[in-house]
C-alpha cells in the first residue's frame, strides 16, 4: 500500500484508510501450521450465507511491509481483507489507484454480453495494441468471468444470461489490473498501473429510489459511468404501435445522478466531476451507411493512442442520431449535470444474434473498446492526438 489515500473495498464499496485494512491468517496447509476456520460473521453477513463463510481468522496489524504477523499462530501473511465485509482485498488492488466503473443501462441493452466481449478485447487484440496487459486480482473474478461471460459466449456461442436484481443476492465486482507499457526513445519506458473494477447492474434496480438506496451504494464510489443504450429502444426507433419501454434511458442515469451527488455533496446546480460515456449498442441494427460518410461505421485506426479527430466525429453522429430518435434530452441532460461526457457507437456481436445463439459469423466485435479507451484517457493512461492537425 503505497501514500495515504483511502482504499475504496470493491465489494461493499466502503472507503478504508490503509491502516484499517486487515489481515487474514493463512490457516493451516500440508505440514504448516496455522490457524484453523471459524465462521466469519461479517463475511457470511455480506454473502448472505455461512455456505462459504468459515475462514481462518482476521487481525488488525500496522502491515507496512505488506504483511503481519497472526498474533494466534505466528505465521506471516500478506493476505488482506476489508474491515466492513471482510472480503479480500487483492495486493494488487491495494497498490494501485482503483477506479470503479459503474456499468448500467436498460434490461435489453446488453450489459453482459458487452462485458464478455471488452475484457477478452483487453486481454487480446486491445491489449496488443496498447502494450498492456489485463490480469485479474482474485480467483472470484476469474471464475466468475469464465462462468457467467466467456463459457456462454465465446465457448458455447450462446448469449450470456440477464442480469439478475441486487435485490436476489450480492453480485461479484469484476477487478483486474491493467498495466500498460509505454515506450521512450530517449527515456525509459513507462509502466503504468490501473485497478479496474466493473460492476454491472440489473435495469430493475434502477426503477426506484428506495432499491436505488438499499442495493446499489456502488454507484455511489463510481469513478466513471458507462451507460449502455439499445437505440431500437429509444423513442424514435419504435413503431407507433410498440408498447412503451419500462427502463428509459434519461431515468436511469438520474437515478445514477442522484447517487453520485450524495457522495460528492454537490449542489443541483453543480456539474458532477464523473466522466459518463454514454453507449449505443447494437448500432449493426440501424444499418450501413455509404463508406467514408460515416465514422460510427468506421474501424479505429489501431495505433495505439485516442485519435481526437475520430472521437470528435463519432460523438458528433451519435448525438445527430440521439436528436432524430427523438432522444436529445439525453444528451442535454448530460451537459448540464456533468463537466464530462462523450457518445459511443458500438457493436458487441458484429451482427444480429441468432435468438439466444451468436450468429453463424460469430463474434465480430466492432468498436466495443471505445467508451473504455475514452476513460483511459481521461485517467491519464492514454495519450490523445489529432491525426489531421487540429
Amino acid at each position: 500500500m503505497s501514500g495515504r489515500r483511502d482504499v475504496t473495498c470493491p465489494y461493499c464499496f466502503a472507503s478504508v484508510a490503509p491502516r484499517e485494512i486487515l489481515f487474514r491468517c493463512r490457516g493451516r496447509a500440508g505440514r504448516r501450521g496455522g490457524c484453523a476456520p471459524v465462521l466469519d460473521e461479517e463475511l457470511a453477513a455480506y454473502t448472505g450465507s455461512t455456505a462459504n463463510a468459515s475462514l481462518p481468522p482476521v487481525f488488525a496489524a500496522p502491515g507496512r511491509s505488506g504483511r503481519a504477523e497472526c498474533p494466534g499462530c505466528g505465521g506471516p501473511t500478506g493476505n488482506r481483507a476489508c474491515p466492513r465485509c471482510h472480503n479480500p482485498l487483492p495486493a494488487a488492488y491495494c497498490a494501485h489507484p482503483g477506479r470503479i466503473v459503474a456499468l448500467v443501462g436498460a434490461k435489453n441493452a446488453g450489459k453482459s454480453t458487452y462485458i464478455a466481449v471488452l475484457l477478452h478485447e483487453l486481454m487480446n487484440r486491445v491489449g496488443t495494441e496498447l502494450d498492456a496487459s489485463l490480469v485479474a486480482c482474485d480467483d472470484r473474478t476469474i471464475e466468475r468471468y469464465r462462468r457467467d461471460f466467456a463459457r456462454p459466449l465465446l465457448t458455447e456461442r450462446r448469449l450470456p444470461p440477464t442480469t439478475t436484481s441486487a435485490a436476489t443476492a450480492p453480485r461479484e465486482p469484476l477487478v483486474y489490473l491493467l498495466t500498460r507499457t509505454r515506450r521512450a526513445r530517449l527515456r525509459r519506458d513507462r509502466t503504468d498501473s490501473l485497478a479496474l473494477v466493473l460492476f454491472d447492474s440489473a435495469g430493475e434496480d434502477l426503477r426506484s429510489r428506495e432499491v436505488t438506496d438499499l442495493h446499489l451504494r456502488y454507484l455511489e464510489a463510481a469513478d466513471a459511468v458507462v451507460l449502455l443504450v439499445d437505440p431500437m429502444e429509444l423513442p424514435g426507433g419504435r413503431g407507433a404501435g410498440d408498447a412503451p419501454v419500462q427502463d428509459d434511458p434519461i431515468d436511469i442515469i438520474v437515478r445514477v445522478t442522484e447517487a453520485l451527488r450524495r457522495r460528492h455533496g454537490t449542489a443541483p446546480g453543480e456539474r458532477l466531476p464523473v466522466p459518463v460515456a454514454v453507449a449505443l449498442t447494437k448500432i449493426d441494427m440501424l444499418g450501413a451507411e455509404p463508406p467514408g460518410q460515416s465514422a460510427l461505421h468506421r474501424s479505429r485506426s489501431g495505433s495505439g493512442v485516442l485519435d481526437l479527430d475520430d472521437r470528435d466525429a463519432v460523438d458528433a453522429q451519435v448525438r445527430a442520431l440521439l436528436h432524430d430518435r427523438q432522444a436529445g434530452r439525453l444528451d442535454t441532460y448530460l451537459a448540464q449535470q456533468y463537466t464530462d461526457h462523450a457518445l459511443f457507437g458500438l457493436s458487441a456481436l458484429g451482427a444480429a444474434p441468432a435468438g439466444d445463439r451468436v450468429g453463424a459469423g460469430g463474434v465480430r466485435p466492432h468498436r466495443a473498446e471505445d467508451p473504455l479507451l475514452w476513460l483511459l484517457y481521461r485517467f491519464g493512461m492514454l495519450a490523445g492526438t489529432r491525426p489531421g492537425g487540429g
